[in-house]
């Protein structure tokens, strides 16, 4: 089961997570989500864990327990949602230009 693990705190690292874990079962893999460009965590990670009930009660056991001085929120990942490109805002019908409009400015 992958497990979505956020309000991480800055400075925990995989080691913090795969350890936090483990005392629930067998941990696959761990990894903390950095920035891209700044290397810097984003505050949230993902654990795997092969074992359905392992899984089950570390998310228990560890949802709103402090890591490194911040409660922990931890449940099941769900599969990424598809974004549409340029938002989600409804186009606007008619066009960009403000001919038709009788504020007049």
């Amino acid at each position: 089961m992958n497990i979505y693990v956020g309000n991480l705190p800055f400075s925990a690292n995989e080691d913090d997570l795969r350890s936090a874990f483990a005392a629930y079962g067998t941990v696959t893999s761990a990894a903390v989500i950095k920035d891209q460009f700044s290397g810097q965590s984003r505050g949230f990670g993902f654990v795997e864990m092969p074992n359905q009930a392992e899984a089950e009660a570390a998310i228990q056991g560890l949802n709103g327990k402090e890591l490194k001085g911040r409660a922990l929120r931890v449940n099941e990942a769900r599969p990424r949602e598809e974004r549409r490109p340029g938002g989600d805002r409804p186009r606007r019908p008619g066009g960009g230009d403000r001919r038709n409009d009788r504020r007049g400015w």
